[in-house]
Parts: C-alpha cells; structure tokens; sequence
C-alpha cells in the first residue's frame, strides 16, 4: 500500500512540474495599435554620397591607398559637391589599382632594361638597334643600306638614327672630328671648326635627340622634313672637302 501511494504521489508531481513548464512557455499576444512609418521620396537623394556608403572599409579593415583614394573623393565631394555611388566608386577605385600596376611594372622593366624600356612593349623591339656601335668601327659600316633597309620597312626614327651615324661618319673620314662611341653631341660640335658645320650639326643632333630618345612617333612626311637637315649637312661636309 505505501508502494502504491508513493507511486502516485511521484505521478502527480511529474504531471503538475509538466504543466507548469507548459504554461510558462505561454506568447503573450500584443494588442498594442501598429503605426506605419513612411519616408519621404527623396531620402534616397538626401543620404547620398560617400559618407553613406556601408560597402566601403574604412580605418584598419581598408589598405593605406584604399584610405587615400577614400579621403581623396570624400574632399572632392566636401569642395565640388560630386559624389560616387558605391558602383562608381568601386570601378573607379579598380582603374586606379591598374594604372598604379601598369605604372610599377614600367619602373621595373625600365630599371632591368634600361633607356629602352618603352621599345620592350613595342612589337617592333628586335629593330631598335641591329647595329652595335661599340663592336664595329663606323667608317666601316655600309649606312646607307642600313637606312635602305629600315625605310623598306618604314622604320622612319631607325633611318634617321642611320642618317645620323653616316653624317658622323662623313665629318670623321673628312678628318673633322674624331670619332669614338662614347662621344656625346657635345663633344663632336666643339671639335667642329666651320661655323656653318656647327650650325648644320646642331640643327641634325636636336633632329636625332628628340625622334630617336624621345621616341617620336615619326611619319613618312616628318622623316622628308628631317632627311633635309641631313642631306644639307652631308653636302656642306662635301664642299669644305
């Protein structure tokens, strides 16, 4: 019997902590008026700009450049009233990384190549200089099919690197100067004694200085304009002779 009466007692207990538990787990429902908030049609126009641009990384999440080409728009918009979307900024953002990439492959191509580091990305690279100077001695060089050839295949600032060559050329086989690879410009017009050479002299060195290391993208008419100053020292070369 008291088995029993402490089996039911154990029962009812069980029955009682369930019953409990199920009416704490009770929603209240709220009967409270929902009042609906409208926004005005121009919010869009009123939170625009850099400042509320939540896809953008500010402070320690975001590179130094990131932070730079932020603060820079941010400024722009503050003095000019111009404003990115999220988009815009993000594209604009993309092209400065290419440029600044395309930028820092330059210096580097130009520090392991050299002065010709702008004929490296040229197709035509392999014709800039077949000719070594500094191995072959320049009065023993046939220029003029060298500059035969190169206007054979309109490499017109080549011929005119040629050109230049053979007007040294002649002013050194007319004993005029002395000739040597590591000669500048320079030292080639102080050792002219006419007048009327060093002024033809100066006129065809500029020539060549600004189309060969300047790299003018020079044209058959140009090339015509240029092979005048040429043939006009040459034939001044040929009556001092």
């Amino acid at each position: 019997m008291n088995r029993f009466l402490l089996i039911s007692f154990f029962l009812l207990n069980t029955f009682f902590a369930t019953a409990t538990v199920k009416d704490s787990l009770t929603v209240a429902v709220d009967s409270s008026k929902i009042v609906p908030k409208h926004f005005t049609e121009n919010l869009s126009e009123k939170y625009s700009g850099s400042d509320f641009d939540y896809d953008s990384m500010e402070g320690e999440a975001e590179n130094f450049l990131g932070r730079a080409i932020n603060w820079f728009f941010n400024k722009l918009g503050e003095l000019f009233g111009i404003h990115l979307s999220p988009e815009m900024y993000q594209v604009v953002k993309f092209i400065i990384y290419g440029l600044l990439i395309i930028f820092a492959v330059y210096i580097l191509v130009k520090l392991l190549v050299g002065d010709n580091a702008s004929s490296f990305f040229s197709r035509k690279s392999k014709m800039v200089a077949p000719l070594n100077i500094q191995e072959e001695h320049i009065e023993n060089v046939d220029l003029d099919s060298y500059i035969k050839n190169a206007l054979k295949e309109e490499n017109y600032r080549l011929a005119i690197r040629y050109m230049y060559l053979k007007s040294l050329k002649l002013l050194s086989l007319n004993n005029i100067i002395d000739w040597h690879f590591e000669k500048t410009n320079s030292d080639y017009y102080r050792e002219i004694a006419s007048e009327s050479l060093k002024e033809n002299f100066k006129k065809t060195s500029y020539l060549y200085d600004n189309i060969w290391y300047g790299e003018y993208a020079l044209d058959k008419a140009g090339f015509e304009n240029a092979k005048k100053d040429f043939e006009r020292l040459n034939q001044n070369l040929k009556n001092a002779g």
